[in-house]
């Protein structure tokens, strides 16, 4: 573990506690300029946190993303990446406010697990391995993304139901741009989640000599992956919007959780972290 990677990460951490401190300081007093330095934050923020991950990569000479610390670090990265992405298409002021939080709590976790760089075995050197890893990742890091706008949107129609549109809350978006971008968000995520599932059972054929074992992490998710497909078919074909929707985002959200942490940490499979 070099100095530089260390020094990179934590800058990305520091970075990304600006974006949330003045993410919520525009909460609470809305002004154009605050927005801007909460998206400018956490831009520079991914920055270096691209930077740590490549080094991190030329150290370990292969795509790091093998134990935990890694996988933390890795997520928050395209996580930042994504809200950076969806921004660019649908402008939510607000949203770096409740995005930033999540990304110093990754990057703060993967900074207080073990940085030791264990060597890979050899059945995971492979083309598939990288392939696998990025579609799946940057799938979930756009899932994980439609569920925070979800959470915004019913916030939101609570606060109006209640006729309570004041405080910190007056400057969330308008229902229909949070309903908008949270669909933006599984457009773009379920593909790379479907693209990532049939990648890793492609590599787990050459690995294992089987597409699919029933491995823990397999069967959850498949278990994740049918939730998003019913929201999205439901999405496109019988008009699921507003509350129904955002509440299967965030059960989504919940099994992504589980399938990416849960899963790894306490039971035992292909995938365990613990197995590596």
């Amino acid at each position: 573990m070099t100095t530089i990677y260390l020094a990179l990460l934590s800058g990305a951490l520091g970075l990304y506690t600006l974006s949330m401190v003045t993410g919520f300081f525009h909460l609470f007093q809305p002004r154009p300029q605050k927005t801007l330095w909460c998206k400018r934050f956490i831009l520079a923020g991914a920055s270096l946190h691209l930077l740590a991950f490549l080094e991190r990569c030329f150290q370990a000479q292969t795509l790091a993303v093998t134990n935990l610390h890694e996988s933390l670090s890795f997520f928050a990265l395209l996580l930042g990446l994504a809200f950076l992405l969806i921004g660019r298409k649908i402008p939510l002021p607000t949203l770096g406010a409740f995005i930033s939080p999540l990304l110093v709590v990754f990057t703060l976790w993967a900074l207080a697990t073990t940085h030791t760089i264990s060597p890979q075995p050899p059945i995971l050197r492979s083309f598939w391995l990288p392939l696998h890893v990025l579609l799946s990742f940057a799938g979930n890091a756009f899932l994980v993304l439609g569920c925070i706008i979800s959470v915004m949107y019913l916030l939101q129609e609570h606060l109006i139901k209640k006729k309570q549109i004041k405080g910190i809350f007056r400057n969330l978006p308008a229902l229909q741009k949070l309903d908008e971008s949270s669909y933006l968000c599984l457009r773009c995520g379920f593909p790379l989640l479907t693209l990532g599932i049939i990648s890793g059972s492609v590599w787990a054929s050459f690995a294992w000599g089987s597409h699919w074992s029933w491995d823990p992490k397999e069967t959850w998710s498949l278990i994740t992956w049918l939730l998003f497909a019913a929201l999205l078919h439901g999405r496109m074909n019988s008009g699921w919007r507003g509350r129904k929707a955002s509440f299967l985002t965030i059960i989504g959200f919940a099994a992504i959780m589980f399938t990416f942490l849960g899963v790894n940490l306490m039971l035992s499979g292909l995938h365990s972290y613990a197995a590596h």
